[in-house]
């Protein structure tokens, strides 16, 4: 049986790093009757009466991560679009405007504000007229001027999503994952906050100019330092089984696994625990960063183009970042896009056409009846191309719906030239716009009907209708024989053979011998 004090010793025993003093330095053991727990404020002591004293609180933290020493050292001579922005804000063309004031890429925040307030009433007029859907053409004569440029800026600009705190916290209840797992759920959190960065403001920062949403970012990761120092400090036993994690943290996100790494490092030296860490130098945004600055440094100085350019990659970001079930902190962002240069550098849709035609033409000359037949890498590869094609042309029209038109007067002459290719990859492509830019209509009765944009010529539609094996398709190969779209005589061999395969064969070879 323990004794009265005895129990008192055992439960009021002051923890490490706390001690309690008397006037004569002797040990001073409160008990429960002389605690008044009201007068507890962290960080102070409790009360001249009981001569106790508590650790302060550590009430700031030092980042550990600057902005500025994320992203490759960028310099450029000049920064020719900066001059180039203010020429095209005194220019005519509405949507390079809107595209100069969304990327936002010069160095005073008001430039476009004071140039747009600077042009006439009519011109403003006109700017305005065609950012307004027709039901909202009222609203111009109620606007002075000043306040038509206010709304033509707002209408411009990309909402950033709203920024939120750190919301994942180190628990006991993670005794029960697996280390991988947690690795996992930290990840995501991390990949959740980068998905509130927008691909203008990562634009900006990679070319060194102030991004709010990346500085947010960043403080959300020294806050989940702070959270898990203060976990692993109350349980000191777990350092040993995050160092697990932080092996399945390696690859992933580059900053939680920062953050990880410096917490298990403070870790150390209070419970001796010596464990192999593998710190990542690395400068944590190049993945990104580094193909941006890229473009600046090896692009024609152009600003008109080069946001062209970004329009586009900023679809391609979204599907690789934000819409993807995790995130690749490895791979750099893929910034190619041979497809919009040949298409903005033809003079016409028939000489884009020929382009297209004369590249498959190469392509196609490699295929044999045993590659067919076994479907080698290079059957393989080209219906990798038809995908790849079939991406790039919904991510220009996504980007920039003007090129649209363009787009359907070159599916018409890839057909002319039996370019099947190519010619059902773009209109895949349209069709996969058709269905992104749908729009819903309410009925009365209350139920809603979905309509698609009408951009697949109806004319052209039949031939990429999968019925049947795209049997529609099939006879009009058959009959006008060409450059053909694989994937269904791919699947009619296996169906059929050899007479399948023979037959395929002698109408690939009118086109391309």
């Amino acid at each position: 049986m323990y004794s009265a004090s005895a129990y008192e010793e055992a439960v009021f025993e002051p923890s490490p790093g706390i001690r309690a003093t008397s006037s004569d330095n002797s040990s001073l053991l409160l008990s429960s009757r002389e605690t008044d727990m009201s007068r507890y404020s962290p960080g102070y002591a409790v009360g001249e009466a009981s001569s106790v004293t508590y650790m302060p609180e550590q009430s700031s933290y030092t980042s550990l991560f600057r902005s500025d020493s994320e992203i490759p050292p960028f310099f450029v001579p000049y920064r020719w679009w900066e001059d180039e922005a203010t020429t095209v804000l005194w220019a005519f063309d509405v949507q390079e405007i809107k595209r100069v004031i969304r990327y936002g890429l010069f160095r005073d925040p008001n430039l476009p504000r004071t140039s747009l307030q600077s042009r006439n009433a009519t011109t403003i007029d006109t700017f305005l007229l065609s950012l307004l859907e027709p039901h909202e053409r009222f609203l111009l004569s109620n606007l002075s001027h000043v306040q038509k440029v206010e709304e033509i800026l707002r209408r411009s600009t990309i909402s950033s999503p709203p920024s939120v705190p750190w919301s994942w916290f180190p628990s006991q209840k993670d005794r029960d994952l697996d280390p991988r797992a947690l690795a996992r759920d930290i990840d995501a959190e991390s990949h959740l906050h980068f998905k509130h960065i927008s691909f203008e403001d990562v634009v900006r920062y990679s070319l060194g100019y102030p991004a709010a949403s990346v500085d947010w970012f960043l403080q959300q990761h020294t806050a989940f330092y702070i959270h898990l120092l203060t976990y692993l400090s109350a349980f000191p036993e777990e350092v040993a089984w995050y160092t697990e994690v932080e092996k399945h943290l390696r690859g992933r996100s580059p900053f939680a696994h920062r953050v990880l790494v410096h917490c298990l490092l403070s870790m150390q030296s209070q419970t001796g625990l010596d464990v192999p860490l593998v710190s990542s130098q690395t400068l944590a945004f190049e993945f990104i960063a580094g193909p941006i600055q890229n473009l600046f440094q090896d692009s024609p100085p152009s600003l008109t183009s080069i946001l062209k350019v970004l329009s586009v990659l900023r679809v391609r970001f979204q599907q690789a970042y934000v819409h993807a079930r995790e995130m690749n902190w490895v791979r750099p962002f893929n910034t190619s896009v041979c497809f919009l240069d040949d298409l903005l550098a033809s003079t016409s849709a028939v000489d884009f056409a020929r382009t297209l035609t004369n590249i498959d033409e190469g392509q196609f000359s490699n295929l044999t009846p045993p590659s067919i037949a076994e479907e080698s890498s290079v059957a393989i590869r080209l219906i990798e191309e038809w995908e790849l094609l079939s991406t790039a042309v919904w991510e220009c029209c996504a980007a920039l719906p003007g090129l649209v038109p363009y787009l359907q007067e070159c599916a018409e002459a890839l057909l002319t030239t039996r370019n099947y290719h190519s010619f059902t990859a773009v209109l895949n492509g349209l069709q996969k716009y058709s269905i992104t830019a749908l729009t819903i209509t309410n009925t009365n009765n209350g139920t809603s009907t979905v309509a698609l944009n009408p951009v697949l010529p109806p004319n052209l539609a039949y031939l990429v209708n999968p019925f049947r094996n795209y049997a529609a398709y099939r006879r009009q190969f058959q009959e006008f024989p060409g450059i053909p779209f694989l994937s269904p005589h791919l699947r009619e061999i296996k169906q059929h053979g050899e007479p399948a395969l023979r037959q395929f064969f002698n109408n690939l070879q009118i086109r391309t011998r």
